[in-house]
């Protein structure tokens, strides 16, 4: 019996995990919402790096590392490929392709931080859509700009930055009411990629606002790089026959 540990974070990671049976494993950082009506085991949190992951790979005699996290998610990449290659078990990762920007599209991509800043100095209202990460820059915010930063929880702003919990997916038109309601004049976002184009960014379109793309990292090499939720199940389903 072949045994399956399926590293979770984008959302397609939870489809396949719905379809895998009680001798894998599905396992989650411990951010965002823990399934409770899974077939398969649920595990949650830390390895303790790529040693620490490695040896949970070794204990319960896993066949095959499947990494569908975020893919701005570089350090657990690299660990899962560690790992894998220290345990000599293939390691898998769906990689969703990026978004490519349409007719109409303002983007301007951004390595880093600091060209992020840089790259903000026109606008004045800003809409961050990165998690949590802008909450480490608020002292960084000039008098001229108003932050809004949307999160997965309500975290602490300040006088110059409002920050609302939310949950996708979102509609369409719900964007468009935050945007008209919080004027706002450029959209910072990472490039997630998936099979649909998100709301926020048909609007950004619409409504001619500059999108700030933070670049993907550089992602390690993997056994095998799957593109698309089918194309996902099919493989594990000939790979546990």
């Amino acid at each position: 019996m072949k045994r399956i540990l399926l590293l979770g974070g984008v959302t397609e990671a939870l489809a396949i995990a719905r379809t895998l049976g009680p001798e894998h494993i599905y396992s989650l950082a411990g951010v965002g919402r823990v399934p409770t009506d899974l077939s398969c085991q649920v595990r949650v949190g830390g390895y303790g790096g790529a040693d620490g992951l490695a040896q949970f790979i070794r204990d319960e005699g896993i066949d095959l590392l499947v990494d569908a996290t975020h893919p701005y998610a570089a350090q657990i990449s690299q660990n899962a490929a560690t790992a894998a290659s220290l345990s000599a078990i293939p390691c898998w990762a769906l990689r969703r392709p990026s978004w490519q920007p349409q007719a109409g599209d303002d983007w301007r991509e951004v390595n880093d931080w600091a060209e992020l800043i840089q790259a903000l100095k026109p606008f004045r209202r800003p809409l961050f859509t990165l998690g949590r990460e802008p909450l480490q820059h608020l002292d960084e915010i000039p008098p001229e700009q108003f932050w809004t930063l949307r999160a997965l929880e309500v975290y602490p702003g300040n006088e110059r930055c409002e920050v609302i919990g939310a949950r996708g997916p979102f509609l369409i038109e719900d964007e468009r009411e935050l945007f008209e309601r919080r004027q706002i004049d450029v959209l910072i976002s990472k490039n997630s990629g998936s099979t649909a184009t998100e709301p926020k960014l048909e609007v950004a379109r619409e409504r001619r606002v500059p999108v700030i793309v933070l670049k993907r990292p550089v992602l390690p090499g993997v056994d095998r790089e799957l593109l698309t939720l089918e194309e996902t199940l099919n493989a594990l389903a000939a790979f546990t026959q």
